[in-house]
């Protein structure tokens, strides 16, 4: 079952940095032309390179070339759509990009579990990656590599299993929860669509930022300078994976035209907002402490405890980097999957039904309680109990993950488990997008949203290897917020279920993505509530 809803392949039309469709046919044949000359000075330059190694070269075994980068330019509004493509025909394949360097793209939970665990140290971001994200991942923990990223992995890692955290996040998450529902009943009262796609950006980064920087945006009822903070934020994402498209993006960023100079404009927005509120955190904190031992229980104010200096020094440089991180990926990996999830449970009514009927058994709450009367039989023990909703949020993770697309950069020459040669440098991606559509991974129906392929015989949710599920990564480097993000998901799920059913707009409605680093869904998604 295809989701997407896209015109026929030789009506799609290029993407400028604009976002506007600026396709023609003498442009596809300037880029198929282009595209023919970049091969050939690519296997000539890669052939006068190994020229006196040529019996070396035949012992190596590449993966096949299916297409360069100007290829994916060219589908660049469908590009995961166009990977999964590729994938059907070879698991494991190359497109090509600069001389010197390959790309190897696969979707064989063998290949993922090499670099991703038993060569582990083999595979990283590597230099190109940190590079290409710097300028809004800094030297966070999604950027780094070595010991920055070990130091940085510990602290959070204590963090995030804390009760004292996960409690003062559940609060925040619960607030936040019934302040949507609050919007959301007022909309249903009138019998108003609603874009739902915005609200939920709004409200889980409301609750991400309150956790991280111990303050609420207020961007769901609010306007000003957290909202012009969180569109800045969204915006640079997209702009950054375009990096990884245009082999032109240094060049473009020395001129500062196009895409590099909105993305410029975007990160200083970002900057400006981060650094004014660490700075005003940090000089709380030394005034506090100076008088009493109290602390915080948000991010920001325990990592500047951690990391503090002896001399009183603060590095706000790298609390800018290591809280942001975890921004965004706590926002991008709920806000998204969220919307996804309700689209999905609007094209199968009966699956919002069956949450329905567990969420009130697993609560105990009954029918007539309030929004603060449920809020308080929502505990763990109850979400826990809430193995469908588990699995109907996997499902849609499994169709949409939050990172369709993941790359490492090869460190040393090294063989795949396919038999697949490597050489140092070159970047190997796994693509979570196309490996939830592979029928040899899932099944004959691989492309259905069906949340019971999760369940055993006794409905108790059964996990798949990572490898497999690839929508939190694996390994060592497996995401430390996994747990975070699955809470915050099912308890705005029950709240939204719980209090209300949800239609789409038109029935004849159909989204697709937008291209960025995380997978959003494009433009808006306009539900109508109705109040149980």
């Amino acid at each position: 079952m295809q989701q997407q809803a896209y015109r026929a392949h030789d009506e799609l039309p290029y993407m400028g940095m604009d976002g506007d469709s600026s396709y023609s046919p003498a442009l596809a044949a300037v880029a198929g032309a282009v595209a023919l000359v970049a091969f050939c000075s690519y296997y000539l330059a890669v052939t006068r390179a190994t020229g006196d190694g040529e019996a070396r070269r035949r012992r190596r075994r590449h993966p096949p070339v299916v297409g360069t980068v100007f290829h994916q330019l060219y589908h660049v509004r469908r590009l995961h759509d166009y990977y999964t493509a590729l994938c059907r025909e070879h698991t494991t394949f190359r497109l090509l990009a600069t001389p010197g360097r390959r790309n190897i793209y696969t979707c064989d939970p063998a290949v993922v579990e090499h670099i991703l665990r038993t060569n582990f140290p083999s595979y990283g971001k590597g230099p190109l990656n940190s590079e290409i994200l710097n300028d809004l991942f800094g030297e966070g923990i999604f950027a780094v590599d070595g010991e920055k990223w070990k130091t940085q992995r510990k602290i959070a890692s204590y963090d995030f299993t804390t009760r004292a955290l996960r409690d003062f996040s559940s609060d925040v998450f619960k607030r936040n929860a019934a302040k949507l529902a609050g919007v959301v009943s007022n909309h249903a009262a009138s019998n108003q669509s609603m874009d739902f796609k915005g609200l939920l950006t709004r409200a889980t980064m409301d609750s991400i930022f309150t956790i991280a920087f111990g303050q609420d945006l207020n961007t769901l009822d609010g306007s000003g300078e957290g909202r012009r903070f969180a569109k800045a934020f969204d915006d640079a994402g997209e702009y950054l994976l375009l990096r990884y498209l245009n082999p032109f993006w240094k060049l473009a960023r020395l001129l500062n035209v196009g895409a590099e100079a909105t993305l410029k404009e975007r990160i200083k927005v970002v900057d400006e907002f981060v650094y004014k509120l660490i700075r005003a955190r940090s000089d709380e904190l030394s005034n506090t402490m100076a008088q009493d031992h109290r602390s915080r229980d948000d991010l920001l104010s325990r990592f500047i405890q951690a990391t503090t200096s002896d001399s009183g020094t603060v590095d706000y440089k790298y609390l800018r980097d290591i809280v942001l991180n975890i921004v965004i990926a706590a926002k991008d990996s709920t806000s998204g999957s969220l919307a996804w999830f309700l689209y999905m449970a609007c094209k199968r009514p009966e699956v919002q039904e069956k949450i329905f009927d567990e969420v009130m058994e697993a609560t105990n709450a009954g029918d007539s309680a309030s929004i603060d009367e449920f809020l308080t039989s929502l505990t763990d023990q109850a979400l826990n109990k809430m193995h469908y909703l588990h699995a109907a949020l996997t499902e849609t993770l499994r169709l949409y993950p939050s990172v369709p697309l993941e790359n490492k950069q090869c460190f040393s020459d090294d063989v795949l488990p396919n038999g697949f040669s490597v050489s140092k440098g070159d970047g190997v991606f796994y693509m979570p997008y196309a490996m939830g559509r592979m029928e040899f991974l899932w099944g004959k129906d691989a492309e259905a949203f069906r949340p019971e392929r999760w369940l055993d015989e006794h409905g108790v949710f059964q996990q798949e290897s990572p490898f497999k599920f690839t929508a939190f990564q694996a390994g060592p480097r497996i995401c430390i917020g996994k747990d975070f993000a699955y809470r915050q998901m099912k308890i705005f799920a029950a709240v939204l279920i719980r209090f209300f059913v949800f239609k789409l707009r038109d029935k004849k409605d159909n989204v697709s993505y937008r291209t960025a680093i995380t997978l959003a869904i494009d433009q808006d998604l306009h539900l109508t509530a109705t109040a149980r």
